[in-house]
């Protein structure tokens, strides 16, 4: 690729544009309406710490009633429990299920910014059937124990739905409330479309419950058979996703109970990561210096475009992006980021020095920049590309999670040290994984738009590594 227009101002440019991402992903921005307060972007203090820094919640799930549960069961459960703690951007957690006790073995970090933990509550949530089923009228009884169980026939139920999601739109007075969407599948669709025609104008609503709990009953105005249906309620938006995220991921297999739970304190704790970060400033600084004194307006241009690396995974932790979720910060994620900043200098590195040998070569400032990048290239993207391949493996693509091989490798990581490996290595393959894209974006990328801008004004060759002609 070769950038043959790119003008003075395009430096200042691309350094004004990385410090808005970089402002914008260490402060994130919220704004308040009323007594409600909306986070748009996500800053660092919403960065959810992982159990070994933080500390979270150690609990035991086992099937009500004495059921047998068989292991394809448990295994299904797991999977509903992990995709539950996934909705909660809870990546940086471990379970373990054991067929033989009829046990699910759960650990999970605290959420970010909650000094009020309550671990029943989280556990409560983790573990809720919901099951949510549409019924004709709101009819219901009382069982023997007590409980309010719906009676009416039920037109369809979590099975039929095909996706869920939240979003805000206008009440009947035109004030914004929030609200479940929810998209049918071919048998929902045809079921739903049956009942609604059939009770379209009448004073029948279709009430909706989740489990024994009715949460809306809406009355039907006309026949809907498109598959799209909403759920009011008076819902916020924390409750909307909640609900959206417990229909998403699907109901257990099996009621279960808690047989345990305990709150956890961190491996490593809050203090181990002021002095991670510590030394990650001092060291920081001292590869600022170094770039900087060797490869000079090269070496400018790196610590600004690691800058922005830095800041791209900071992004991505806390869910900056909006076509992907946040992650958890783990002492492994820290090292995965620290890894990929290596990378990233090393990068510039190569860059810097085959500017050098251009120069010295006897090409010209513009023709030696050119071929630098290009001839960098190959070798960044050869070690870079081995290092993305290894990420997506250790973050659990390609079916490792579900394979023999990481279900023995599971089992002997949890006895051996109480954590699966899964929730070892995830964080350390996601922070790695972002820290190789962000350096292609920030250290090859945008570092050649700057210094081949610079190269513009700042035309002594000196200033780049090669002696004055």
């Amino acid at each position: 690729m070769t950038v043959k227009k790119t003008g003075k101002s395009t430096f200042f440019i691309v350094v004004a544009l990385i410090a808005l991402f970089a402002v914008s992903a260490i402060t994130g921005f919220d704004y308040i309406f009323g007594d409600n307060t909306t986070t748009v972007v996500k800053g660092v203090d919403d960065i959810r710490l992982g159990i070994d820094i933080k500390g979270g919640v150690d609990v035991t799930f086992a099937p009500a009633d004495d059921y047998d549960a068989s292991e394809s069961q448990l295994d299904a459960a797991t999977a509903i429990i992990k995709t539950r703690l996934a909705s909660l951007g809870i990546n940086d957690n471990e379970i373990y299920s054991d067929p033989q006790s009829d046990r699910i073995i759960v650990r999970f970090p605290w959420q970010a910014g909650e000094s009020n933990f309550d671990p029943e509550g989280a556990v409560k949530e983790l573990g809720e059937m919901a099951e949510l089923t549409f019924r004709k009228g709101t009819d219901s009884e009382t069982d023997e124990e007590g409980n309010t169980v719906p009676t009416g026939d039920i037109v369809i139920n979590g099975s039929d739905i095909a996706e869920a999601g939240y979003t805000q739109q206008p009440d009947s007075y035109g004030n914004l409330e929030w609200v479940v969407t929810l998209k049918l599948n071919a048998s929902g669709t045809e079921k739903f479309g049956t009942a609604t025609s059939e009770l379209a104008g009448s004073q029948t609503p279709i009430s909706i419950w989740m489990d024994n709990n009715m949460i809306s009953s809406p009355t039907v105005n006309n026949a809907i058979t498109n598959g799209n249906a909403v759920i009011t309620g008076n819902f916020t938006s924390e409750s909307a996703k909640k609900l959206a995220d417990q229909i998403n991921s699907g109901a257990l297999p099996f009621k279960i109970i808690t047989k345990s739970f305990k709150t956890i304190s961190p491996t490593m704790g809050e203090g181990s990561l002021d002095a991670i970060l510590l030394a990650a400033y001092i060291a920081f600084a001292l590869i600022a210096v170094y770039m900087i004194v060797l490869y000079r307006v090269p070496g400018f241009v790196a610590v600004i475009a690691l800058c922005g690396q830095i800041a791209g995974s900071i992004a991505a932790i806390t869910g900056w992006f909006g076509f992907m979720p946040g992650a958890t910060l783990t002492i492994p994620g820290i090292a995965g980021i620290i890894l990929a900043v290596g990378m990233g200098v090393d990068a510039n590195i190569i860059t810097g020095e085959r500017i050098k040998e251009e120069l010295r070569s006897g090409k010209s400032l513009d023709s030696a920049i050119r071929v630098a990048y290009k001839r960098a290239f190959s070798a960044i993207l050869d070690g870079n590309i081995t290092n993305v391949i290894i990420a997506i493996i250790l973050m659990g693509a390609f079916g490792v999670p579900t394979s023999f091989f990481s279900k023995i490798l599971n089992k002997f990581v949890f006895f051996m040290f109480g954590a699966t490996a899964e929730g070892v290595v995830y964080s350390f393959g996601f922070t790695l994984l972002v820290g190789v894209i962000c350096n292609f974006i920030f250290g090859v990328f945008a570092s050649r738009l700057m210094v081949t801008s610079l190269s513009k004004t700042a035309k002594n060759r000196k200033l780049y590594g090669g002696d004055e002609k």
